[in-house]
């Protein structure tokens, strides 16, 4: 299990790490924002300061969890990306956001990418969903470029989700 602080996986340009206190800010600025509308959002500083709690104890609870998305070369954060699963998700879902003004450079398709990697490779899963609004098609890219195919029989906790099923390749 990783630790707070350890870095759980590097690709050529993201470092992804364990996210710490001085992380929140800018999340709960997110998810403040209607760019969380995707996710049930937006979110009052309580709601958001529950979900990142969430993020930190999946590590504890299940073994995997959120970790945030850094630019190696900078060590700016610009992002998230996780393993959600409790009693919230039917199923252990792959899911990912980018802060404002850091779309459209891949970040969150070589991040998740990454953890998914992992996450086959660790875990041994036999696969991941994504749950994605219908109104989120850079979601919705991310999840095709990385492979993932629709699955209109899945279960979800939102029936106006779309589904997206990961297979380790």
């Amino acid at each position: 299990m990783l630790e707070a602080g350890e870095i759980a996986i590097r690709t050529e340009r993201l470092t992804l790490r364990m996210p710490d206190i001085g992380d929140f800010e800018a999340y709960g600025r997110l998810m403040a924002s209607p760019r969380s509308a995707g996710m049930g959002g937006p979110f009052v500083l309580r709601a958001a300061w529950g979900m990142f709690c969430h993020d930190v104890a999946l590590w504890r609870l299940f073994g995997h969890g959120a970790l945030m998305i850094d630019l190696t070369e900078t060590g700016e954060c610009v992002g998230q990306v996780g393993i959600n699963h409790g009693p919230l998700f039917p199923e252990k879902e792959l899911g990912w956001f980018v802060y404002e003004g850091y779309e459209g450079w891949d970040y969150a398709t070589e991040a998740a990418s990454a953890l998914r990697g992992w996450a086959f490779a660790t875990l041994k899963l036999p696969s991941l969903v994504s749950y994605i609004a219908p109104g989120n098609p850079a979601s919705i890219a991310v999840a095709e470029r990385l492979g993932a195919r629709l699955d209109p029989v899945a279960p979800r906790t939102d029936p106006a989700d779309i589904v997206y099923r990961h297979h380790p390749s």
